[in-house]
């Protein structure tokens, strides 16, 4: 009887790695969570000497020899954004020795997996940040650069989160209108007033960090009635449906059926304000896509990346991978 084939599966995140070895039978022999493991943050040096340490203890909690050489690697990783950093980080892995295939791609493949099975497909995150990226049952894709203001993007938690904060102080001294935000921003931080916030800051007396905690004061204070916090919340809406539209446009999908998936904390949370307007904005200009929240860790899409590649496509398998994977997650 021939053995199943093995796979390693990693989503290396900003915040949080996940990785999974699992083998072709459906079953998953290891899970392992660690930090954030972007090579933007940790250079790729750094980045590939965290996941080796990660492969190596999940192979551990596999009952696997150290060393073991798996049959396939699929890793996603944020900050895989260019093609040559790609390919650099395509190389690393081959380096590392993991397994004898692999492919290296952005993590929001895995996302786009993970949320659905469909060939045409296209997916949006907007955590942290923003991105998106789409693909065709012929093997094309669309992607953006996802390098910030430099690439033109717009929108996620931190950037929410620093307009709540830039508005608030705006609103307090007259350069922009008076907001419910300058009284919920100045809670948030204990303070009676965003001058006070805005130098605490700056003297150290707060924790900067704590700015990237108003994303849900924002969407609160929307959900209110604030009419400047309800456009900021509208402004996210159109820059998630530009990005899936245009994706989906360079792909010509806009007259066929296709899964849009939407993942990311901030759409996630399904904030009435923002998700109604999502999903009527993409249907408005794609009106046979199919469009859902994804439900499951980014790492189950590369999981199922990897039976893909082995061919293996059954569906009860694919259940049972992602109950699996969705169990040691949470467990």
């Amino acid at each position: 009887m021939t053995e199943p084939l093995t796979y390693l599966a990693v989503d290396g995140g900003n915040s949080k790695t996940d990785v999974v070895v699992g083998d072709s039978a459906g079953r998953v022999l290891g899970f392992m969570r660690g930090p954030g493991s972007s090579p933007h943050l940790l250079g790729v040096p750094g980045s590939i000497a965290l996941l080796d340490s990660l492969v190596r203890q999940v192979l551990g909690s596999a009952g696997l020899p150290a060393g073991t050489v798996l049959d396939r690697a699929e890793v996603y990783i944020a900050g895989a954004d260019l093609p040559v950093e790609v390919d650099i980080l395509t190389k690393a892995v081959g380096d590392a020795g993991w397994a004898h295939e692999h492919r290296v791609d952005n993590d929001l493949f895995a996302l786009l997996r993970a949320g659905t099975s469909s060939p045409d497909a296209v997916a949006v995150v907007c955590g942290a940040g923003i991105n998106c990226v789409g693909r065709t049952a012929d093997g094309r894709t669309a992607r953006f650069p996802s390098l910030g203001n430099i690439s033109g993007d717009w929108g996620g938690g931190h950037h929410l989160a620093s307009l709540a904060l830039w508005h608030a102080a705006r609103g307090e001294d007259g350069r922009g209108p008076t907001t419910a935000l300058t009284t919920a921003v100045a809670a948030h931080f204990g303070r009676a007033t965003i001058e006070g916030v805005s130098a605490g800051l700056h003297l150290g007396e707060l924790d900067k960090e704590r700015i990237n905690d108003l994303s849900p004061v924002l969407f609160a204070v929307a959900a209110a009635g604030d009419p400047v916090a309800r456009e900021v919340v509208a402004k996210q809406a159109r820059e998630v449906v530009a990005l899936a539209t245009v994706a989906a446009r360079r792909l010509g999908l806009l007259d066929q059926a296709y899964a849009v998936v939407l993942g990311g904390g901030v759409l996630a949370a399904r904030h009435p304000l923002l998700h109604d307007a999502v999903v009527s904005g993409i249907q408005a200009a794609a009106p046979q896509a199919t469009i859902g929240i994804v439900a499951d860790p980014p790492v189950a899409g590369a999981a199922l990346l990897a039976l893909d590649s082995f061919g293996v496509r059954a569906h009860p398998v694919e259940s049972r991978v992602r109950e699996a994977v969705r169990t040691a997650a949470t467990g």
